[in-house]
């Protein structure tokens, strides 16, 4: 655990300032859990933020992520921080629960945040009411091979994508082709969990989807088998051996011509430059629409600091957490950390396509932002939940035995 104590002066300097100016600054204190290169952008805008105000003092305690998920509930007891570091929607949901977290629809009512942060609206509040500032994600989607489109005599789409009927057919010309349409690699489970996620939200809507990871809709219900009916028609043109394979092996059929599209989250986009591909082969679009009409929502892991209700200095937390939440705080962090801001007025780098088509996708996800499902579920329902969506892509004959075994595990974790 390292101490950072922002806004800190030389000892020469120091010694040449009064008791009584540091009496006049008033302390906020913030619990974090960065690595380098995000805690290095958080110090530079605590120092933007200390330098507006200088009668505030922004004090971070920065964690590693497994200490500070261990912590958290243990700090925000005993002594809680006027701010912490946490994730959007169902994860903050116990500390909403417990009292842990405070209520700051003030924050978004007198900053505009509504319409600035419009996409993260349901992420970020529970019941009506706001209990987060999200300030970075970064976007999932379907990358993929232009050279493998072509290979096989498939249109290249554009960054809107194509509509479902079409994505079917071009698998079929794929797997024609001899070039898996869709991979990925699930021995690790979660990254077959991306693509529950969208057909979920594309067949029924993110409040279903928040809601069927929550424990709140049986796998037996007529919602669900519409999803498994299109998980269903995708499943024939996933890699064969994902289960056996990481999530990087599946990046070499991708960069390798041998897959077409790929759905992961902008992080792996530089894995298939490492791999040799370019701006020129390499695209993105949103995953395709499935029922018609349906708010188009995304999934973007979104970071969020919370107001804790421990918190001593209350009033300055709510400056810096608006200071957070501003188009200028977030541009110059996300640009430092490679990330989205969630300001749709905050500007990304021109030179990065993807940044830009994600940005543009999550800016205009009207439907809301999902926070994948090992983040939007419980631990333990997560994994089990996972373990199905990877044995259905294997052994879709299994399905009803699958769906016997999801339900019986939300029974017992979320009893009625």
């Amino acid at each position: 655990m390292v101490h950072k104590l922002t806004g800190a002066v030389t000892l020469g300097a120091a010694l040449m300032l009064s008791t009584s100016a540091f009496a006049q600054q008033r302390v906020v204190t913030w619990n974090a859990d960065y690595d380098p290169i995000p805690l290095a952008a958080a110090e530079a805008l605590i120092a933007d933020f200390e330098a507006a105000n200088p009668d505030i003092d922004v004090q971070m305690t920065n964690f590693d992520h497994e200490a500070y998920k261990n912590a958290i509930r243990n700090f925000l007891t005993a002594n809680p921080p006027d701010l912490a570091n946490w994730y959007a929607a169902n994860r903050m949901r116990p500390f909403v629960e417990a009292g842990l977290f405070a209520d700051i629809s003030d924050v978004w009512e007198e900053n505009g945040l509504k319409e600035a942060l419009a996409s993260s609206v349901s992420s970020a509040s529970i019941d009506g009411k706001f209990y987060a500032i999200p300030y970075t994600y970064y976007q999932w989607g379907i990358y993929y091979n232009r050279d493998a489109y072509k290979a096989a005599g498939v249109e290249v789409p554009g960054p809107e994508g194509v509509t479902w009927d079409q994505f079917l057919a071009n698998c079929e010309k794929f797997k024609a082709a001899g070039i898996d349409c869709v991979t990925t690699g699930s021995s690790a489970l979660w990254p077959v969990a991306g693509i529950f996620d969208y057909v979920s939200m594309r067949t029924n809507g993110y409040q279903f989807h928040s809601d069927l990871a929550a424990g709140k809709v049986s796998w037996t219900s007529p919602e669900v088998a519409a999803v498994f009916d299109n998980f269903g028609k995708l499943q024939p043109y996933v890699t064969e051996n994902h289960a056996a394979i990481d999530w990087q092996d599946a990046a070499a059929l991708l960069v390798q011509g041998k897959a077409a599209n790929y759905v992961m989250g902008n992080f792996a986009v530089g894995v298939f430059k490492e791999g040799g591909m370019t701006n020129d082969n390499l695209g993105f679009m949103v995953f395709p629409e499935i029922t018609p009409g349906i708010p188009r929502a995304e999934e973007a892991p979104t970071d969020t600091i919370h107001l804790t209700s421990g918190a001593k200095n209350p009033e300055d937390a709510k400056k810096f957490l608006a200071y957070m939440a501003s188009a200028e705080a977030q541009s110059k962090w996300n640009t430092a950390v490679g990330q989205l801001p969630t300001n749709k007025n905050a500007s990304v780098p021109a030179d990065d396509p993807f940044l830009v088509a994600g940005f543009e996708a999550l800016s205009t996800a009207t439907g809301g932002i999902a926070q994948f499902w090992d983040r939007d579920a419980d631990a333990e329902y997560a994994k089990v939940g996972m373990e199905g969506f990877q044995q259905f892509l294997v052994q879709p004959e299994q399905r009803e035995a699958i769906l016997a075994r999801l339900e019986q595990a939300r029974t017992r974790l979320y009893p009625q």
